[in-house]
C-alpha cells in the first residue's frame, strides 16, 4: 500500500531564533520513500541536516524574525500489515541485553522509575515474565488513563499521569515506558505518524502520534496504549528515551505555533505524482 504524508506548519518569533526539526521520516524507512518533496521553508533560510545521538534527522536553522512557513510532502511505500504480535516471546535477561538498550532502563525527564517502582513491581511483579507481562501492563495504561486532547499538558510525568489518569498519546506512552523500565523491561519512545488506515475516521484534526517500543526476544516491538490494539501504517520520525529526546519542533526562544496540519492518508498508486512534478 501507499501512505501520503506530510506536514505544514507556521509559527512566528519575536526576532531572529535558533530552531532544530525532527520531522523527517526516520532512516529505518527511507528507504520505503517513493517520492519525496524537498523541505521547504518560507521565507527560505540555510537549514543544516545532522543525526543526534539516537540516530534521529534533524535539521538545524535560524530563522527571521515575523511568520515563518515550513512544509513537507511525501509518499511511502508500506506493508499494509499491522503491528506485529508474538505472545511466546520472552524478556531478555539484563546480562543479555545489547549495549544500547541499557539507556531504555534507566528513569527520564518524563518516566520516573524511581517513583513508580514499587506500585509496578505490586502489581506485574509476579506475572509471568515475557510478552503477556508487557500487554498486562498496556491494558492497566490503556484503562488507566482517559484520552482528552483538552487535557493535554506538555510537562506532564509519567507518575502525573497515572495519578491525574487523563491525558493524550504522549502520556499514555509515558506510563507503559515507566512501568517496563520499572519491571527491567527496555522501552523507548516514538514519534511519527499514524493516520486513520484500518479503522473509523477520527473527525478531530491530524497531529503527530507517540506511541512506544519494547525490547523482547531480542528486538523492539511496537505497543501503544492508548490505541490497545495493532495498527496499520506507522511511519516512525524519531525514537528517544522520553518526549524530552524527540521533541518535533524546538525553539531556542519564543514562539507562536499560527498554523499546524498534518496529513497521512491511504493513496492510490495512479494519484502519486512524478518527482518532477513534486
Amino acid at each position: 500500500m501507499l501512505i501520503n504524508y506530510g506536514f505544514d506548519i507556521t509559527i512566528t518569533v519575536p526576532q531572529a531564533t535558533p530552531l532544530i526539526t525532527l520531522l523527517d521520516v526516520h532512516d529505518s524507512r527511507r528507504s520505503d520513500i517513493k517520492m519525496e518533496g524537498a523541505f521547504v521553508t518560507r521565507p527560505e533560510v540555510p537549514v543544516k541536516v545532522y543525526r543526534d545521538l539516537f540516530g534521529n534527522i534533524c535539521r538545524r536553522m535560524v530563522i527571521p524574525k515575523g511568520t515563518f512557513r515550513f512544509t513537507l510532502d511525501g509518499t511511502i511505500r508500506d506493508s499494509g500489515a499491522p503491528d506485529a504480535v508474538d505472545e511466546s516471546l520472552a524478556e531478555v535477561p539484563i546480562a543479555g541485553l545489547p549495549d544500547d538498550a541499557f539507556v531504555y532502563l534507566l528513569g527520564s525527564r518524563y518516566c520516573e522509575t524511581d517513583r513508580l517502582s514499587e506500585m509496578a513491581w505490586k502489581r506485574f511483579g509476579s506475572l509471568a515474565p515475557g510478552w503477556s507481562r508487557v500487554q498486562a501492563v498496556v491494558d492497566f495504561v490503556h484503562e488507566r488513563i482517559t484520552f482528552d486532547y483538552a487535557h493535554a499538558r506538555a510537562t506532564r510525568t509519567a507518575e502525573e499521569a497515572y495519578e491525574e489518569r487523563i491525558g493524550v498519546c504522549r502520556d499514555f506512552a509515558h506510563l507503559t515506558i515507566a512501568l517496563c523500565r520499572c519491571l527491567n523491561i527496555p522501552a523507548r519512545y516514538v514519534n511519527g505518524y499514524l493516520g486513520d488506515i484500518g479503522v473509523p475516521k477520527d473527525p478531530a484534526p491530524m497531529d503527530f502520534s507517540a506511541w512506544c517500543e519494547v525490547y523482547l526476544g531480542g528486538r523492539w516491538y511496537t505497543f501503544d496504549a492508548r490505541h490497545n490494539k495493532p495498527r496499520i501504517g506507522r511511519i516512525v520520525i524519531a525514537r528517544g528515551r522520553d518526549a524530552t529526546d524527540v521533541s518535533l519542533l524546538h525553539t531556542f526562544g519564543q514562539h507562536t505555533l499560527d498554523a499546524f496540519k498534518v496529513w497521512t492518508d491511504e493513496i492510490e498508486a495512479q494519484d502519486v505524482p512524478s518527482p518532477a512534478a513534486a
